[in-house]
């Protein structure tokens, strides 16, 4: 009874396992096997450098400039993104009036289409003739108005604004789904002690919600690491691979250098850096959660 109880736990998960090793495991060795080679991804000869390319990410400045800039809007979307759809979702669990509207409202960003969103965005943000140069020398501030997206200096901040406002309402429904899950009954009791609502929320919403907060971190993290449609559609990665990511600059040495060995070694490289973080982060949460 007991091989027959083991042998069906295992039938029951193989489909599960079955797929992962398909879609993920034997695609991450073929992946890692064509790294070790220099093949322009047409003909059929490849000639074997080990882990040369490997080697070369190390010194591949446009690569980790890349990396710099996929941190630099990871770093705002776990402030700024986060900060703005915890304190929404703290709103919305209130007792508002029409709270159920602008749940709808705030959820709306994030099921666009990232390329719709990107164009539109593009336009907003135009030097010529975008609305918000337009907006600024209307309330009489002409200084400010400048090609965003072109110029160095603001592309980057302009297009993690951007990615924050397309993503921020996945937080915001988690964070809600777990404001929700906080027993009514102790805000109650605190109210009964003479609690304010400041002390509340600090001595019950905060520490109960940090579970919720590290899973948010680590979707936020892992989403914004691998944005990159919504960048193609706004600026291309430019100007000057001032806006460049890494899944961007992958696809530029697969298709622009036709460098296909040197891009899987590349997209190995990258999904290890996200694993680690990955790991990092589940350390933490478990750390919380215990």
């Amino acid at each position: 009874m007991r091989i027959k109880s083991t042998l069906e736990n295992y039938v029951f998960v193989l489909p599960a396992v079955t797929i992962f090793m398909i879609f993920y495991v034997i695609p991450f060795i073929w992946v890692f096997q064509l790294g070790l080679f220099e093949w322009d991804g047409i003909l059929p000869t490849k000639t074997f450098v080990g882990l040369g390319n490997f080697k070369e990410i190390l010194f591949d400045k446009i690569w980790w400039q890349s990396m710099g800039n996929a941190g630099y809007i990871t770093l705002i979307a776990l402030t700024l993104q986060n900060v703005v759809a915890f304190l929404l979702a703290w709103a919305c669990d209130r007792e508002i009036r029409a709270k159920n509207f602008y749940r709808v409202i705030f959820f709306i960003p994030p099921v666009l289409s990232e390329v719709v969103v990107g164009l539109v965005w593009q336009w907003i943000l135009d030097g010529n003739y975008g609305l918000l140069n337009h907006w600024l020398g209307a309330i009489g501030l002409p200084q400010l108005t400048r090609n965003w997206l072109s110029d160095p200096q603001t592309a980057l901040t302009a297009v993690a604004v951007v990615h924050c406002w397309k993503g921020f309402g996945w937080g915001f429904l988690i964070f809600l789904a777990g404001l929700q899950t906080i027993p009514r009954e102790l805000y109650e009791a605190a109210r009964v002690d003479g609690a304010n609502a400041w002390q509340a929320f600090r001595k019950i919403t905060v520490p109960l919600m940090i579970p919720v907060a590290v899973l948010v971190g680590i979707l936020t993290i892992l989403g914004t690491m691998q944005a990159f449609v919504l960048i193609i559609a706004m600026t291309g990665g430019g100007p000057a691979y001032h806006t460049q990511v890494p899944v961007l600059r992958i696809l530029a040495s697969m298709r622009g250098s036709s460098r296909f060995g040197y891009a899987c070694a590349q997209g190995i490289s990258f999904g290890v850096i996200l694993m680690a973080i990955s790991f990092i982060q589940y350390r933490f949460s478990k750390k919380y959660k215990g």
